[in-house]
């Protein structure tokens, strides 16, 4: 599939990836933005005036449910669904820090509403010739790391859900693909880690491997970690744990 004259849903498009991939994409596609920050969806509007704007908390599930059926009703046809958009809390369980509020916060962002919103755009995408959900997924649905274990866990769901997701539309002209992503230079991880790739390199390799059909697609050191893990499982849990 050619990025190119479609219609495309982006969640998260205000910032990180999500911004780099609506500087790749917008000059050629209609693209429809996701997001949760009013100021900034205006300042996307203001940078990109084609780009469509919908405001939503994706932690809250009858707010997506509402937006999914809005863009339904005025897109009847939807060429990709990109769910971009996650969040990840760090602390500990028993941490002074942690907030028992961030545990449904964190799964629903991550995977609930990227269930929600696959059901609520289903006929949309069905419309369309050829279509595609692509859901961004990161290395720790592989390998888990100490913290961040809600974040882990709901990236382990979403691999399972989109292989799910895909047998249950074999035949048809939906496809199912997934991003794999190493550490990603963007707010959500300021401060951690080394070897960052830039949010940018992020969205090149995402739209390379949707174009390419990839089903599921590496990017970065996520291929070594995929290797590592198939060769020396322990190694590579290891390596991943204190990330």
């Amino acid at each position: 599939m050619k990025l190119t004259n479609k219609s495309i849903v982006l969640t998260g498009g205000t910032s990180g990836i999500g911004r780099a991939l609506v500087e790749c994409l917008a000059e050629t596609n209609q693209l429809i933005v996701i997001g949760r920050d009013a100021e900034k969806l205006d300042q996307l509007k203001r940078d990109w005036p084609s780009v469509i704007t919908y405001n939503a908390d994706l932690s809250d599930v009858k707010n997506v449910h509402s937006i999914a059926h809005s863009i339904q009703h005025q897109h009847p046809k939807i060429d990709v669904l990109i769910n971009n958009a996650a969040v990840q809390f760090t602390p500990f369980f028993n941490d002074d820090r942690f907030e028992f509020d961030s545990i449904q916060h964190e799964i629903n962002t991550n995977f609930t509403s990227v269930c929600a919103l696959t059901h609520g755009l289903l006929p949309s995408l069905l419309a369309a010739s050829s279509s595609r959900i692509v859901n961004v997924n990161s290395a720790l649905a592989l390998v888990p790391k100490a913290s961040s274990a809600v974040y882990c866990a709901t990236k382990a769901a979403l691999n399972i859900f989109s292989q799910s997701l895909r047998y249950q539309f074999e035949g048809s002209a939906m496809g199912v693909q997934q991003a794999f992503l190493p550490l990603v230079d963007t707010k959500m991880t300021s401060g951690r880690g080394k070897g960052k790739i830039s949010a940018l390199s992020a969205a090149f390799e995402i739209i390379a491997g949707i174009e390419k059909g990839n089903k599921d697609f590496d990017i970065g050191m996520t291929r070594f970690l995929r290797v590592l893990l198939a060769i020396a499982p322990f190694a590579a849990k290891k390596l991943l744990k204190g990330s």
